[in-house]
């Protein structure tokens, strides 16, 4: 059940809410669209080993407070408040999985690029529109997505690092059908790479915090 028939659900229940659910009421859409990551944490949960530990936890937690980002979205900074605290479980799990390569921890450098291009675009657009509250909000939403990324590409752990990234990709075309310029299919790609991105990364909890091998066996690899 947990193997196939829980992901099976996850994707029943997220294309229902991506193409079929109707926008109104929208207390019924809220209630489609929190329902696969329910059933995405309880995955999770049901995906740790028997020997849990901070590690898993940290993630779980982070797991709940993107789901309650997803429901708060509405009201935009709370929201992002709630995604913000969400990646800081993340990276506090990822960080104590840490297992150096050269090749990983230079990826920061087109992680910085990319973050400094989102940055320009959407403060330019939110300066523009004189949010000034929402402009500092986002700076610091990027800096900490961003950081999340690295510290997940550092783990070494590839579903943690395949859904960080993806994560960002889904947070990038929200900010920029939002702020920039429309997005063709925003709202299907934004959920999408979302609900993918946080499947993955429950999915890493079974293997992120294996003990690391020896460093002999960790030389040149990604």
């Amino acid at each position: 059940m947990v193997k196939y028939g829980l992901p099976s659900l996850i994707v029943v229940m997220g294309v229902l809410y991506i193409f079929v659910i109707p926008d109104e009421p929208q207390a019924v859409k809220l209630l489609f669209k929190l329902i696969p990551m329910w059933l995405i944490i309880a995955y999770g949960y049901l995906h740790m080993p028997s020997n849990r530990n901070r590690c898993h936890w940290m993630i779980g937690t982070g797991l709940f407070f993107c789901m309650l980002g997803d429901g708060l979205l509405g009201w935009f900074i709370i929201g992002l408040s709630a995604f913000l605290v969400g990646h800081l479980f993340y990276v506090a799990a990822f960080i104590s999985r840490w297992r150096f390569s050269a090749i990983r921890f230079y990826m920061l450098i087109p992680i910085l690029a990319y973050a400094s291009f989102m940055s320009w675009h959407l403060l330019q657009a939110l300066i523009q529109a004189d949010n000034y509250v929402l402009a500092a909000a986002v700076l610091v939403y990027i800096i900490v997505i961003s950081f999340m990324i690295w510290s997940a590409i550092m783990t070494g752990n590839k579903l943690a690092m395949a859904g960080s990234v993806l994560f960002a990709v889904s947070d990038s075309i929200l900010a920029w059908d939002r702020f920039v310029s429309d997005v063709v299919f925003a709202g299907p790609l934004i959920m999408i790479t979302y609900y993918t991105a946080q499947f993955l990364i429950a999915s890493s909890l079974r293997t992120i915090a294996e003990e690391p091998r020896t460093a002999a066996t960790h030389v040149g690899r990604v």
